[in-house]
């Protein structure tokens, strides 16, 4: 490995939206980080994710494009 070409591997905090505060290591070299979401408040992560239907959009393609029945 080739000397000074790697950047600094720090302790840094990351902080959600959602109030949410964990420590993690990065190249950052301030050391803090700001997230929009995290593991806490993901809809994947916390089991209250949705899928939406809009209109009948997916009833619609379904009639016009689903198995005939023979």
């Amino acid at each position: 490995m080739k000397k000074d070409i790697h950047p600094d591997y720090v302790v840094t905090q990351v902080t959600c939206t959602c109030g949410a505060q964990f420590i993690t290591r990065s190249t950052v070299a301030s050391g803090s980080i700001h997230s929009d979401v995290c593991s806490q408040c993901h809809p994947f992560y916390t089991g209250k994710q949705k899928i939406l239907d809009t209109g009948g959009r997916v009833a619609k393609f379904e009639a016009k494009y689903g198995k005939k029945q023979s």
